[in-house]
């Protein structure tokens, strides 16, 4: 571990921001955090000598808005060539997929249905899968709403014609509502990275070295 990595925490303390709206990298149970990011987040903070201190969001547009805000010192983002802009990222430690879900008496079977006049889709604002569907679709018309989880508690409530999500958080939201479907097929696949807080810190190269060692000793595996 390069001894840059340590001036990453300050007084000994490791900010880490958490996005608790992505269940498949993060679960939450009362102040208990458990999955992959908050896994790898304490394994990192321990390398350096740290007392890791998890700074909770619910939706990855809030953590990527505070990048510059001195309010996190590493993070979990979804790459994004538009976000590469602000942020510095390491190699994915893991790929997840994005998809829609949609009202079980919907005409609409699969993703590729979905991108077609008429059809309003409501994404989470900020998230990857936002900045795909505002680069990719053609014929749909896309809404917005603030996290995951309020997206989802709108669209059933009746706000547009599908939602997008990661496939695992559509299924613990929705779980066995039988007046929604999930779609087959993959809106995106998203790729999950470590992130520093600027685009231009050298020190990026020796946490993405860390990640590297994480994935290959099967400690992201065992945490998935």
């Amino acid at each position: 571990m390069s001894d840059d990595l340590h001036s990453l925490a300050n007084d000994g303390i490791l900010r880490a921001a958490i996005n608790t709206g992505n269940r498949a990298l993060v679960q939450r149970e009362g102040d208990h955090l458990s999955g992959v990011s908050p896994a790898l987040a304490l394994r990192f903070a321990q390398e350096i000598g740290a007392d890791l201190h998890p700074v909770i969001y619910d939706g990855a547009g809030k953590v990527f808005a505070d990048a510059h805000g001195d309010v996190w010192d590493v993070a979990f983002l979804a790459v994004d060539a538009m976000r590469a802009e602000k942020v510095a990222f390491t190699r994915p430690y893991h790929t997840i997929e994005a998809t829609f879900a949609v009202r079980a008496s919907s005409a609409l079977q699969n993703v590729e249905q979905v991108d077609r006049p008429g059809v309003r889709v409501l994404t989470s604002t900020g998230s990857a899968y936002d900045m795909h569907l505002t680069k990719t679709l053609q014929h749909a018309s896309l809404e917005r709403s603030g996290t995951p989880p309020a997206s989802f508690a709108e669209f059933r409530a009746g706000r547009c014609d599908a939602v997008a999500g990661v496939r695992a958080s559509l299924e613990g939201f929705f779980g066995d509502d039988r007046d929604v479907r999930i779609l087959s097929g993959v809106l995106t696949a998203v790729h999950q990275a470590m992130v520093l807080p600027r685009n231009d810190d050298p020190r990026i190269s020796a946490l993405d070295d860390f990640v590297a060692r994480a994935v290959s000793d099967g400690f992201v595996a065992a945490h998935l």
